[in-house]
């Protein structure tokens, strides 16, 4: 009984649930199963998710829209805040290059005038060295100034061309030299500065100017070594000739002439004279003096009026050959044959040409300062009384005219009509060879 009774309980099935549906006359019926119910449970959930997630997105719409603009906002902002760093970099580097190729341009207008200097001087030089030249004027030999070549790209042409350095300041101006654009907007706006023209152009200059620098002092150290040159033999010349008694007007006379003046009209004083015209006129100065110098004593009468023949009578007292008492010989006899050169020991102007007692044939030239010579006892006479004649230029014939026991040159040097000892000039005059040649 208990055991049948248990069996109706577990054996129990649930109820279903129906539902009626009534339209007039029809009536239908539905049975809710436990899946329908399930589906429209989960149905209505997901609606109502659904339904609150909607709400919450309209509700929260506005704070989303508003921070995703605030956001974009910032970045905008900080774009802009990057391209107009950029933009001010970018300008900074364009002042920088202008200003730096102006610089360069000041530095090659500058090069090029110490450039032009330099080319004006040596023209300025060329005639002085030509002058010292043929004046037997040399200097030790200098090397040649070395022209420093800067590495790679910035190397430098020669100066000695005349265009070197325009063509190394021409390239620095050249894009080569310029800055290399930025790969990237990034790297603009952080990457340091590049070395720019005008560091680059600096050591170029630098290299260039010391090349001028070197050239200047070589021509300013001949310029010198010629002055002393010129100096020396010019004071050794008129040492020589202060010997013979012929004054020559000393260096610090030749200043002191030129400094004092006795009038004229006022001109304001050069004040701007550099080392190297300085020099110049020094140079200048001291070859005039010594071709005045050579040329004084060129004219007077340091030759010999037969060279090669030996002296037979000195100057001096001595017995007369005719008399034979003591008297003075005024010149000296030199040995030569009838017919034999006669020549003039300087040049000067033939004061008279003929007979003239005691002497026969004899010629006297005048050679300034006071200076004649005399040739005697010729037997010919191959010049007339105001003849130009030059050192060496041959005037007569030896002979035996006259006042004399054989033919022989007599040779008398005079200054101011009185008679002086000829050999002085003659010693003098082989002292001045070396001077004068």
């Amino acid at each position: 009984m208990a055991k049948g009774t248990e069996s109706r309980v577990f054996g129990k099935r649930a109820p279903q649930h129906v539902l009626i549906f009534a339209s007039g006359e029809k009536i239908r019926h539905m049975t809710i199963r436990p899946w329908m119910a399930a589906l429209t449970f989960c149905f209505l959930g997901v609606f109502a998710i659904g339904y609150l997630g909607a709400t919450s997105y309209l509700v929260i719409r506005d704070d989303l829209i508003g921070a995703t603009m605030a956001r974009q906002a910032r970045m905008q902002h900080d774009y802009e805040d990057r391209i107009a760093a950029l933009r001010a970099q970018l300008d900074r580097i364009t002042s920088r290059q202008l200003l730096d190729q102006q610089v360069v341009e000041q530095k090659v207008e500058k090069l090029l005038e110490q450039q032009n200097a330099l080319f004006s001087r040596h023209g300025k030089l060329g005639s002085l060295l030509n002058r010292a030249e043929e004046s037997g004027l040399t200097t030790p030999g200098t090397p040649a100034p070395t022209v420093l070549q800067p590495p790679a790209k910035e190397r430098q042409a020669s100066l000695s061309g005349g265009s070197g350095g325009v063509k190394a300041i021409e390239k620095l101006l050249s894009g080569e030299t310029s800055a290399t654009p930025l790969q990237a907007s990034t790297a603009l706006g952080y990457a340091p500065l590049r070395e720019n023209i005008a560091d680059r152009a600096d050591r170029v200059f630098s290299r260039v100017t010391l090349s001028l620098k070197n050239i200047e002092k070589e021509q300013l150290a001949k310029i010198a070594n010629l002055t002393t040159g010129a100096s020396e033999t010019a004071d050794a010349i008129a040492a020589i000739l202060k010997r013979t008694g012929v004054e020559v007007a000393s260096a610090d006379k030749v200043t002191e002439d030129a400094t004092s003046g006795v009038g004229g009209p006022y001109v304001a004083p050069q004040t701007q004279i550099g080392a190297f015209d300085a020099s110049l006129d020094e140079l200048d100065a001291a070859l005039s003096r010594l071709e005045a110098v050579r040329e004084t004593a060129r004219d007077l009468p340091f030759g010999n009026p037969a060279p090669g023949r030996p002296v037979t009578s000195r100057y001096g007292n001595r017995i007369d050959p005719f008399l034979g008492r003591l008297a003075l010989h005024a010149g000296i006899d030199f040995q030569a044959s009838t017919g034999d050169d006669v020549k003039s020991t300087g040049a000067g102007k033939v004061v008279s040409a003929g007979f003239t007692s005691g002497y026969g044939n004899m010629v006297e030239i005048g050679h300034g300062q006071g200076i004649t010579t005399r040739y005697g006892h010729m037997s010919k006479i191959l010049v007339k009384e105001g003849d130009e004649v030059a050192a060496a230029d041959v005037i007569g014939k030896a002979g035996s005219t006259g006042r004399s026991t054989g033919p022989h040159v007599h040779y008398e040097v005079r200054r101011d009509g009185n008679p002086i000892d000829p050999v002085h000039f003659l010693n003098a005059g082989m002292k001045l060879t070396t001077y004068l040649n």
